[in-house]
């Protein structure tokens, strides 16, 4: 049997294909964009989107467990919950874990209704949001954000990747709301500072004011309510955005790897 992977090119997505090809499963990998995949070989790379019900027959045949996005990069949170939840049942899965954003929505609703098993899977920041301060790396030695004592706990993506396996793979997990954090709560002056030793160079931190943050966002596209939001929740960060759980070592055995960890793993994209 097949395990399917929605959101498989983006960054948690990636490696849980690459986690489940390790471990010798079966994958098939979702993605509008089927010839852009690059994935490992040996994956089943099929196009569709979970937005659009009527393009996943093919992606939700033959299936041992799914592993499920709630929303998309273009229209945020889905709407689909109830067809996705059938095309689920249908394909005969009997595990699934969910990329979590902590609120439920159409998608969430639909699977506790539905009889498959669900594990949610709730990280706090990516490590990997790190890598928008590549190019200011890279051509300036300089990361620019406000916020200067704001903390989070941000978790490697290989992590919530691994938590995502387990649960698509082991008994024991149904029905669990898994929140993740990394090991620590970091600053972003810290983080800065944890690149540079990773980089072998100094970097320079500056604070942006809030209002130059907001205009940053505005330019980026950032709708009036996403900047509100942004600047919210990272002026005063909600305690789930800094507090150190144990979640990653009590479902894989494993510590959950630093900040540290990620920046030498990924150096390279700063140089």
């Amino acid at each position: 049997m097949t395990i399917l992977v929605t959101g498989a090119t983006g960054n948690v997505g990636r490696a849980v294909v690459e986690q489940l090809v390790e471990r010798g499963h079966r994958v098939r990998a979702l993605s509008r964009d089927p010839g852009r995949a690059a994935l490992p070989a040996g994956v089943e790379v099929v196009g569709g989107d979970l937005a659009e019900p009527g393009t996943l027959d093919a992606a939700f045949e033959g299936l041992s467990a799914v592993h499920l996005m709630t929303y998309n990069a273009d229209q945020g949170a889905l709407t689909t919950g109830p067809e996705l939840a059938k095309l689920v049942e249908r394909s005969g899965a009997r595990r699934v874990s969910v990329l979590w954003s902590g609120s439920e929505g159409s998608v969430e609703r639909a699977l506790q209704a539905g009889p498959t098993p669900w594990t949610f899977v709730q990280p706090g920041e990516f490590m990997s949001n790190a890598l928008t301060w590549a190019d200011s790396i890279r051509t300036e030695g300089v990361v620019r954000e406000p916020f200067a004592r704001a903390r989070n706990a941000s978790v490697h993506e290989g992590d919530v990747a691994a938590v995502a396996v387990h649960a698509l793979t082991e008994d024991g997990h149904a029905g669990r709301r898994y929140v993740l954090s990394g090991p620590e709560a970091l600053t972003v002056p810290q983080k800065v500072a944890v690149l540079g030793a990773a980089l072998g160079r100094e970097l320079r931190y500056v604070e942006l004011t809030e209002e130059q943050a907001r205009e940053r966002w505005r330019e980026s596209g950032a709708s009036p309510e996403a900047v509100d939001m942004l600047a919210e929740w990272h002026r005063d960060p909600p305690p789930e955005g800094y507090t150190v759980v144990p979640t990653v070592r009590e479902v894989t055995g494993r510590p959950a790897r630093s900040f540290a960890d990620w920046a030498a793993e990924r150096a390279d994209r700063f140089r």
